[in-house]
C-alpha cells in the first residue's frame, strides 16, 4: 500500500491553529452517549489490500432508497445496504487510480471525498487528487513525499446510482492551484480534502483546504475555504468565498492562462480540513466536526465541533472525543490514532445525509501504529451522539 491521504496534511496543521473563534457562548452541545461499534475491520472485511478507511464517510440514498457510503482508499469502493445501519463493502471498484506520471492528466491517485445526488441515479462527486511526484522519476528533486505533493479537487460523475464513476475529458478541475506542478516545489501545494457537500435552498456548499501560495499580485493564505454552487453536476459553477462574495474560481492551470489568479478567504476557526458539515433540523444551525492537534485554541488532540448560523462565523470549537490524531506524532501514540470524523443521522430527511436531528452517529477511523509507523490496520467505527442546539 502506498502512503495514504492521511499523511498529506501533517505539515499543514500547525501554522493555522491560531485562528480566532467567536467568544460568545456556545450555540450547541454534542455529547457522546454510547461506546464505539464496529462498521468495518480491514483484516476481516476487505476485498483487497487497498481497502482501508482513508477519508471521512459520505452517504446518500440511491433511487431505490438503498444507502451508499464512500470513504475508502484510492481504489474507490462503496459500502452498500438497505439502511445506514446495515452496510457491507461492495467489492466493485467504482473509480480506480491509474498512477499516471503526467500531472496534467490528473489520474495518479484519486479519492472520492464528497457526493451529491438529487435523484439517486445521477451522482456528482468531488475527488481529492494527489499527484505523488516523488514516485515518478524526474518529476521532483526531493524524495520526501510531502515536498513533492501536488493536490487538486476534481469532479467525476455517475449515471447509475454511484456504481461507477466516469472522469471527464479533459479532466474537470473544481479547485486547482494557479500554477503547474513544479520539480522543485519543495512543499505540499494545492487544494485538498473536500468536506461533504451540503445544501441550503438552491445552493450547495463544501469546504476545502489549501496550503496557500505566493504568486505575483495574488497571494493566497493557507486555511479552509468555502465553495458554493447552484449545480454540482456542472463542475465549472463552483465559486469560493472571497470575503465579499462567492466569486473566486480556480480552474485547471494546464488549460487556463491566469494573469491574476483569484484567491479565497479562509474561514476560521478551522485549523485543518473539515470532516463534515450538517444542519440541525429543528434549529437550522450548522454543525461542523474536524480533527485538531493540541495547541492554540485546542487544549487536547482529538475531534472537535463548532456551530454556525451563516457558515462564515463559527463559535468556539469544543472537544467531542479526545485522542491522538493523524496530526500527532505516531511514535508517541501507543494506543493508535483516530481520524476522519463525520456525522451521519440514519433518520436524515435529505437524500444526501446533510441534516441531523437530536442524535447522530460520529463515524470515524481508528488506525493502529507500529513504533513510528501508521499501519493500514484500520477499523471504521461509529458512536452515538446527542445534539442540543440553543435558540
Amino acid at each position: 500500500m502506498t502512503r495514504p491521504l492521511s499523511s498529506l496534511i501533517l505539515a499543514f496543521l500547525i501554522g493555522t491553529g491560531a485562528a480566532r473563534a467567536a467568544s460568545e457562548p456556545p450555540l450547541s452541545a454534542l455529547t457522546l452517549i454510547g461506546p464505539p461499534t464496529l462498521v468495518f475491520k480491514a483484516g476481516r472485511d476487505a476485498c483487497d489490500g487497498a481497502d482501508v478507511p482513508d477519508a471521512s464517510a459520505r452517504a446518500f440514498r440511491d433511487a431505490a432508497g438503498h444507502v451508499a457510503v464512500f470513504g475508502m482508499h484510492y481504489r474507490n469502493r462503496a459500502f452498500r445496504g438497505p439502511t445506514l445501519d446495515a452496510l457491507k463493502l461492495d467489492c466493485t471498484v467504482v473509480l480506480d487510480s491509474a498512477g499516471s506520471a503526467d500531472p496534467a492528466a490528473y489520474d495518479d491517485r484519486s479519492w472520492i471525498t464528497a457526493t451529491w445526488t438529487e435523484d439517486g441515479t445521477h451522482v456528482a462527486a468531488l475527488v481529492h487528487h494527489e499527484f505523488q511526484a516523488d514516485a515518478h522519476p524526474g518529476r521532483c528533486r526531493s524524495k520526501v513525499y510531502i515536498e513533492c505533493w501536488y493536490n487538486t479537487v476534481l469532479a467525476v460523475a455517475s449515471t447509475d446510482g454511484g456504481r461507477s464513476f466516469l472522469r471527464a475529458s479533459p479532466p474537470a478541475v473544481v479547485a486547482g492551484a494557479p500554477f503547474r506542478q513544479e520539480v522543485g516545489q519543495g512543499r505540499h501545494r494545492g487544494f485538498f480534502n473536500p468536506s461533504n457537500i451540503f445544501s441550503e435552498g438552491r445552493w450547495r456548499y463544501f469546504f476545502a483546504s489549501t496550503t496557500g501560495w505566493e504568486v505575483a499580485g495574488s497571494d493566497q493564505d493557507a486555511g479552509v475555504c468555502l465553495f458554493r454552487s447552484d449545480d454540482p453536476a456542472d463542475p465549472t459553477r463552483w465559486r469560493a468565498w472571497t470575503g465579499t462574495g462567492f466569486t473566486a474560481a480556480f480552474p485547471d492551470p494546464y488549460r487556463s492562462a491566469l494573469k491574476r489568479p483569484d484567491t479565497c478567504k479562509p474561514v476560521a476557526p478551522f485549523p485543518a480540513p473539515v470532516g463534515a458539515v450538517v444542519r440541525h433540523r429543528t434549529s437550522g444551525a450548522w454543525i461542523a466536526v474536524f480533527m485538531a492537534k493540541a495547541g492554540g485554541l485546542f487544549a487536547q488532540s482529538g475531534f472537535y465541533w463548532t456551530t454556525s448560523r451563516d457558515l462564515l462565523t463559527w463559535d468556539q470549537p469544543r472537544l467531542l472525543l479526545a485522542g491522538a490524531t493523524l496530526y500527532d506524532d505516531p511514535c508517541k501514540a501507543s494506543d493508535g490514532l483516530i481520524a476522519y470524523p463525520s456525522l451521519l443521522d440514519p433518520a436524515a430527511t435529505g437524500r444526501n445525509f446533510d441534516d441531523v436531528g437530536d442524535t447522530a452517529l460520529l463515524t470515524y477511523a481508528t488506525l493502529r501504529t507500529e513504533g513510528c509507523t501508521i499501519t493500514s490496520d484500520r477499523d471504521l467505527v461509529r458512536r452515538p451522539v446527542a445534539i442540543k442546539v440553543w435558540p
